[in-house]
């Protein structure tokens, strides 16, 4: 196993150490409609999808991720 030659001081330590703390997210509510929402992304709201305070598209329906296996043998 390797050892270190020099003992790490705690300067050295604490700098690299020091990006390694979590930040929030940015959270804001939309002045047109109340909601709460992550800052410079869409968000639906009754149906309809939002971006920067105006509807983007109206009766919003999300497109499904995955299609249903077929059963065919």
């Amino acid at each position: 196993m390797a050892h270190p030659k020099r003992r790490t001081s705690k300067t050295r330590r604490d700098k690299r150490r020091t990006h390694d703390k979590l930040t929030p997210k940015a959270i804001t509510i939309c002045s047109n409609t109340g909601e709460l929402h992550l800052r410079h992304k869409a968000y639906v709201v009754d149906g309809d999808l939002y971006l920067h305070g105006k509807v983007a598209i109206k009766d919003y329906a999300p497109v499904a991720t995955a299609a249903p296996a077929s059963e065919e043998e």
